[in-house]
Order: C-alpha cells, then structure tokens, then sequence
C-alpha cells in the first residue's frame, strides 16, 4: 500500500546488554533497522555504575542521536525505542523510553502495543501510589505499573504485570543494573532474543539483531518475562498464559521488514506466499505483474511465479519523500502519490498489468495509483490485495482508522473497484492468508478482517483518551 494511506507502524524496541562494548552505539544501530516501526521520535537510556541516563528527540533515529549525545550515554546496559504513536500525541514529552521511580526504584521502559484498559490503570496508579504522570500514553501506565509491582524478583514483578495489564505489549525495561524484557500472554506483538559474542540483544525484529553482528536465538514466548543481569538470562512464562497466541498477522503482512523472522519463519518467503495464494484465487489474463514497491513486491514475485505471468518493475519508490520536517506547500502536496512513485511508461504502455498491494485501508490514494500507471499507458489495471478487506479497527497498537473511514466497512467490492478505477478487484480471503502464513501450532489475531479480537472491546477506543485526564 502507498505509505500515505497505510497503517501506521506502531514502535520498535531494543535492549542491550553488552560487558565488553559501549551498548548506547549497538541500541542505535539496532534501532536504525528498525525505523521502518515509528518514524516520530526515539530515545535511548543506559545504565553506568547504577546512573540512568536518558536522551530522546522528536525525528528519525539518525536525526535524534549524533557523536555527542551517544558518547554522553555511557555504560554497558541499554534500551532504546523508536516511536509512531498510537496512545497520546506526537510530541516530545511522549517520546520513549521514559523514567520512572517507584517502590522498586528508578526504571526506564520502552513499550510496542496498546493497552485497551490504560485509563483504569492510570487512576489505579493515581489512587494507590500518588504515581506522577507527566505524559499521555498508556506506555508511562506500564512503566508506573511496573516500577511499583509487587514481588520478590523482577519475573514475580513482571507476572503482577500480566495479571492487571488488557492488551498488546512487547516491553523493554532498564534497571540500574539489569534488563527486563517481557511480551503479553497473547504474543501480538513480536520481540525476539539474540545473542553476540559479549552480550546479548532483545528486539522486536530479528532484522535488529543482524545490525549488530548477533546471532538469532529464539522468539520471546507469549507470557515469558526475560531479565538478563551480569551476562546471565533467567526467564519464565508467567502460568496465566494460555495456549491461544495471537500473533497480529499484520506484522507479515506489512509491518515486518522482509529480512525478519517473525513465528520463526522468514517475512520474505511468507509474502511470496501470500502472492501465489491470491494467484489461485484472483486468476487473470495479463501482460506483466508490478508490486507497490517496497512492502508488495515479495507477494507480486509470489503471484507472477504461480501465474507465469512476468513480474516487473512499473513504479520507482522515492524512498526520501515525508522523511524532512519541510512541509510541502499546497500545490507540491497536490501531486500527492506523484511525490511518492513514478511509473515507467516504456513498460507500462498499452499493457494489461496486474498490480499487487498488501492491502486498502480508506481507499484514499489506491485509486491515484492506478491513474498514475493508466497515465503511462496501461492499458488494463487488475488490483489484487494481499489482505482481506478491512472491515475493523485495530485496538492492540496499530493506528489504522475508525471503521466509519475504512472503505471496506462501507463498501462493497464491486463499489470499491469501481471507486479505484481498477479493471477487476481481488482480495485474498482469510483462509487463504492463513494457509500462507500459518506454520503448525501458530495462530494469528485476524481482528481488522473479522470483527473477532483476541480480547473482548467494550467500547470505541480513543487514541487521545488520556489527554483529557492527564495531571
């Protein structure tokens, strides 16, 4: 899909714990492969001899950290985050991660998800502890939550975490002298463990890992809460947990970088899978197939090879467009989708091209795709998409849209082929993603396709809903 019009990509996290290197550098570089997560701000905190230190921005990861702010965060221990926003505004007060202090002392915590009862907590925190909020995410809940939990050890504390938190968190968390990392007892976010010759990585992305010179160990499990102190790992799953992961099936179809691993299978490989699926089910007759460059091209190289139809490139990406804090003036932000892709006409013209999308969530800029390449000279524009139709939104960290703004909710597929302007329309229905990503004993949160979400939602949820209570 056009990034315009995407699901925005929730966060990444990072931890490090390193005895030999200065961990502030490789919680950089971990973080830079994971830009594609969050592009609004992003922080580092280290631990040296006990003393936390915090340093975070507004901006990209590398327009955050420069030679001076990165030799300033000293010591061997590390968490960093990189941040989209999906509870409270984009500003700097809500940049990640954040300090704390509690009973259990000072903690610095970076969060990916989304909590569905964070306003409960919040008041909770305010009534039983006078806790000093001075942001509006349900990240400074868990790290409130956290920094007061009771138990005897930092697992026992973690397991308090998952007995009162509803919702969606993989969570990197610094102590003066350890690191905590813990994933929800449904597992919808991912976050995985990897290990180098001086210390160890935790990460939402394997890509991560391979930044920094690790070797990929294993997925963090669903319920697991993983501390790692003077080089040693010590982990458990806290008992609640139940056989039921749900995995945001998301993360496969668009979120994930292609070079990850995500249920232990390679994000690439699963993409072209999806591709031949929707080749079984979408058939058609045409000259050459084209993905949305990047996010689409694995699952177009899918459908091409099932269909034998050629794949080939028809748009160039412009990967640099929206990555400035230069706005574009009325008549630049007119061109809208011109700015992000330009087709190849000598390829295009008067061919009939199957174009391969990962997905349409408001349906705002498919159909200026498909006039960019009939403008070149396609003859035929045959739109098939990876996902099913989106028909409900996303509680558990994706800030996709109201289901009054998803085109799918409101439409049918016929009207909404007609609206794009493309010559046939095909989704991939939910059997047939799953058959394309479901390895044996894994299942998957298909919420945003068929209304079932992994937790019951009592009420529409407001990104915003902790503004109008923050103190």
């Amino acid at each position: 899909m056009t990034e315009i019009d995407a699901p925005k990509e929730e966060c990444g996290v990072v931890a490090i714990f390193s005895s030999q290197l200065n961990s502030s550098r490789l919680a950089f570089f971990s973080l830079f492969a994971l830009q594609h997560r969050g592009q609004e701000s992003a922080g580092i905190a280290t631990s040296n001899n006990g003393i936390i230190n915090l340093h975070t921005s507004m901006g990209l990861v590398n327009q955050v950290f420069r030679e001076e702010s990165l030799s300033a965060l000293k010591g061997n221990i590390s968490i960093g985050h990189t941040r989209y926003s999906t509870k409270g505004s984009s500003r700097l007060e809500n940049a990640q991660p954040f300090l704390v202090t509690g009973l259990n002392g000072e903690i610095g915590l970076g969060h990916n998800g989304n909590l569905i009862n964070a306003k409960e907590l919040r008041e909770n925190l305010l009534r039983d502890w006078n806790c000093e909020f001075k942001t509006s995410t349900d990240s400074e809940v868990i790290a409130h939550a956290l920094a007061n939990a009771p138990g005897k050890n930092w697992i026992e504390k973690g397991f308090s975490l998952m007995r009162t938190l509803k919702g969606a968190f993989s969570i990197t968390a610094l102590t003066p002298n350890s690191i905590i990392a813990m994933r929800d007892p449904l597992g919808v976010r991912p976050l995985c463990l990897g290990k180098f010759d001086s210390g160890w990585v935790v990460a939402s992305e394997s890509c991560a890992l391979d930044q920094v010179g690790a070797t990929y160990v294993r997925e963090i499990k669903p319920g697991e809460v993983l501390t790692i102190c003077d080089n040693k790992v010590e982990s458990a799953v806290w008992p609640g947990t139940k056989n039921n992961q749900q995995t945001c099936v998301f993360e496969l179809i668009y979120f994930a970088r292609p070079d990850s691993k995500i249920s232990d299978n390679l994000v690439y490989k699963t993409r072209v899978q999806m591709g031949a699926e929707l080749a079984k089910q979408h058939p058609v007759d045409a000259d050459l197939v084209i993905g949305v460059p990047d996010s689409a091209n694995a699952a177009a190289i899918g459908y091409s090879r099932f269909s034998g139809i050629p794949f080939s490139d028809g748009l160039v990406k412009n990967r640099y467009v929206w990555r400035t804090f230069i706005s574009p003036d009325q008549q630049l932000r007119d061109l809208g989708v011109q700015q992000k892709f330009n087709p190849l006409p000598e390829i295009l013209e008067n061919k009939r091209v199957v174009l391969v999308d990962d997905s349409i969530v408001r349906g705002t800029t498919t159909p200026r795709v498909i006039k960019l390449l009939r403008s070149a000279g396609a003859k035929e524009v045959h739109m098939r998409v990876c996902a099913p139709p989106i028909k409900w939104p996303c509680y558990f960290g994706v800030d996709m849209a109201t289901k009054k703004e998803l085109i799918a909710a409101n439409n049918s597929i016929e009207e909404i082929r007609k609206f794009i302007g493309a010559t046939s329309l095909g989704y991939l229905d939910i059997k047939g993603l799953l058959n394309a990503v479901t390895p044996p004993k894994k299942n998957y949160c298909t919420a945003c396709f068929s209304g079932k979400y992994p937790i019951p939602i009592q009420l529409p949820m407001d990104k915003f809903e902790l503004e109008s209570s923050q103190k």
